[in-house]
């Protein structure tokens, strides 16, 4: 069977949302490095982390809320012009030597408040621009595009234009924002949807608990979206231990940790383009569990390793696992849940599989301090592997369930269970 087209409007968003990862992958670091140029107090750094890190749990369901409540199309487009104007005021903050701390902080929280509402935004957006059949796929690529821009060109060229002058990763990542904003606006208008109208009883807060409500409703949605927190809490883990773990057990020299790191964005690239594939071939929810195997696999081995090679050969692997799954969960999602609901159960997906992440990198520091990045490792692969085998058990062979349709602003809110694929 020939695989439905992604279309002109496909590309445009596709477009967008890579410009947009690219400016992430050269702020990000870039952060990172001017506040090492003002302060060496890991604390104050670690608060710059931190406020970037924050508003995804305290902002994800207010962004979805109003994801469904406004045109989304336009709120990608606003957002993407006002996160242009912020890191473009930063940019010539650093030129005019006028960025402290305190400024940094600021930036980097309004950046990631200001995403919450652009990602619920775009992963409700997407439905409207492809066939369902062709959503894995979409995802897919999506995840594969943003795997190359953040990989290869974002993070390595972040450093490289810091050293050159350090007002300039921020100024390129200011026109990828005001790019994605005008691709986002060259989008054809989506068909009229139902929308929840404000009004006496239908309160913010209200609305978001109603897209905590159907996820917890949706016995398989749900399900998926507990293995994603069980699998982030070693995912998390891992990374904060991976570059020690790389240079003190696999012995991989400080200057092949770069082409180390380039074997996962490799991974990830290969697990982009193929999670459609695999999706066609298995559905959905099998494809997740297979996954699932396979990263669990590939984590045993990476803890047993003692060699840059095989190491570098199992974390390429896990992470084409990590993006295949980031793919097919958005898509069974993205098929089963109302047009009306979108955004908020879309962010409350979110919210529930990232609440487990700064958990995971915590306990990893902790433990890693006390026993060394070895059992670390070791301890990370063991949770991972449970996970895989709840995950088996809870995402058995079930009745399929009919994508979800049209819904009336009536019955948008309502949760009730719905049989499972």
């Amino acid at each position: 069977m020939t695989a439905p087209p992604l279309g002109r409007d496909y590309r445009l968003l596709w477009s967008a949302a890579v410009s947009s990862r690219l400016g992430d992958a050269l702020r990000t670091p870039a952060l990172a490095l001017l506040a090492a140029t003002l302060t060496r107090d890991p604390r104050v750094i670690a608060v710059v982390t931190v406020a970037g890190q924050l508003p995804p749990l305290l902002f994800g369901l207010l962004g979805g809320v109003y994801a469904d409540r406004w045109d989304r199309r336009r709120t990608m487009a606003v957002v993407d012009g006002l996160r242009a104007a912020v890191v473009g005021g930063l940019a010539l903050a650093v030129a005019l030597d006028r960025a402290g701390v305190a400024a940094l902080v600021t930036v980097a929280f309004l950046l990631a408040a200001l995403g919450t509402l652009f990602d619920a935004a775009s992963f409700a957006m997407l439905p409207s621009v492809v066939p369902p059949a062709a959503l894995a796929r979409a995802n897919g690529r999506l995840q594969a595009g943003s795997a190359v821009a953040g990989g290869f060109l974002g993070a390595p060229a972040a450093g490289v234009l810091f050293a050159l002058a350090a007002p300039l990763p921020f100024a390129v990542d200011a026109l990828t924002f005001a790019a994605a904003a005008l691709l986002t606006l060259a989008l054809r208008p989506p068909p009229p949807r139902p929308r929840p109208h404000p009004g006496r009883g239908r309160s913010v807060w209200r609305e978001g608990v109603e897209g905590v409500r159907w996820l917890r409703g949706d016995a398989m949605l749900w399900r998926l979206t507990m293995a994603t927190a069980g699998s982030n809490l070693a995912i998390s883990g891992l990374m904060a231990v991976l570059v020690l773990y790389a240079l003190d057990v696999l012995r991989v020299p400080p200057a092949g940790y770069g082409l180390f790191a380039a074997g996962a964005v490799l991974g990830g690239l290969a697990g982009g383009l193929g999670a459609g594939r695999l999706a066609a071939r298995l559905g959905t929810v099998p494809a997740l569990r297979a996954v699932l195997a396979g990263q669990a696999v590939a984590l045993t081995g990476l803890a047993l390793a003692r060699h840059p090679v095989p190491g570098g050969l199992a974390l390429a692997v896990f992470a084409a696992g990590t993006t295949v799954w980031n793919g097919l969960w958005a898509s069974y999602g993205q098929r089963h849940v109302p047009a009306a609901l979108l955004g908020r159960v879309g962010a409350a997906q979110r919210m529930v599989g990232l609440l487990t992440a700064p958990v995971g990198a915590a306990l990893a520091g902790v433990a890693g301090a006390a026993y060394g990045v070895g059992p670390v490792a070791a301890a990370v692969a063991g949770v991972f592997v449970l996970v895989t085998l709840a995950a088996w058990r809870t995402l058995g062979p079930a009745a399929p369930a009919p994508p979800a349709g049209p819904t009336s602003a009536a019955t948008a809110g309502r949760p009730g269970r719905r049989p499972s694929r």
